[in-house]
């Protein structure tokens, strides 16, 4: 069956990250992705000009629409803007018995703030109602009020302490270490494991965030365990990074290549 997969986050006109990646993520991986929108964002591959954050009302009245009518089989939440949008999400999704992947988005690719500064406390008291938050080390260090993790041990450390604020499994990101590797942490109450994989020499890493989280989403929705799940999706994001200069979109930070399994697409 293909799980019905919805995406609760903020658009990127220029298509790499964002509602637009999270579309193409699912879709990539055998979902049927759905959206709730937060915010519209004028942006490029050099950068964000401007944000207009949603209408709490609308998005209350989007996540009821698909409540009142889909099931919904997994829920992944990125840009969210500020702390009452976070709440009226939070609010939303209350009592949907099905997995939900939290990407923290917080600071966009060229270093533009997409969630405000005060909303960062909202947003660790909705750790708790998610099954995994997947963020990065700089996201990681934003939420605990701490350096960025520059080593594998800082990293367990902060994902232990990332943990500890209540989420069900933590997937820490460690692309920013330094090196030729990138690996990511995944720690529960039950597991710890770290998934490997080699550094691509590319600037084209736009929307990298997005995709990832929403191919965990769409594996969990799958009905994958997390350990399993959380193997697909970095093998996914891996290879879209791999093939992302296949494509030519931009002068700045590029998108990766969603659908790089499909022939023909090279340009």
């Amino acid at each position: 069956m293909i799980p019905n997969i919805l995406s609760i986050a903020g658009s990127d006109c220029s298509g790499g990250a964002g509602i637009q990646a999270d579309i193409k993520a699912i879709s990539a991986n055998g979902g049927y992705a759905m959206s709730v929108l937060t915010a519209l964002t004028a942006q490029n591959t050099r950068g964000v000009t401007a944000v207009s954050l949603c209408d709490t009302d609308m998005i209350a009245a989007q996540i009821a629409a698909i409540r009142d009518d889909i099931a919904i089989d997994a829920i992944k939440i990125g840009m969210l803007g500020d702390a009452a949008i976070i709440e009226t999400v939070t609010k939303g999704i209350a009592g949907l018995a099905c997995p939900v992947v939290l990407d923290p988005v917080m600071v966009a690719k060229g270093g533009d703030r997409l969630l405000r500064a005060p909303a960062v406390a909202a947003l660790r008291d909705m750790l708790p109602f998610a099954s995994v938050i997947t963020p990065n080390l700089p996201e990681a260090a934003d939420l605990l009020g701490c350096a960025e993790a520059a080593t594998t041990e800082e990293m367990i450390r902060q994902a232990r302490a990332l943990l500890a604020l209540g989420p069900g499994a933590v997937l820490l990101k460690g692309g920013h270490l330094s090196g030729d590797r990138s690996p990511d942490l995944l720690l529960s109450p039950d597991v710890e494991a770290w998934f490997d994989g080699p550094r691509t020499a590319t600037r084209n890493t736009h929307g990298t965030g997005c995709t990832f989280s929403s191919a965990l989403a769409t594996a969990l929705g799958s009905g994958l365990a997390i350990t399993e799940a959380a193997d697909r999706a970095k093998r996914y994001i891996s290879a879209a990074i791999a093939a992302a200069d296949r494509l030519s979109v931009g002068t700045g930070h590029g998108p990766v290549h969603h659908f790089h399994f499909i022939t023909g697409t090279d340009r």
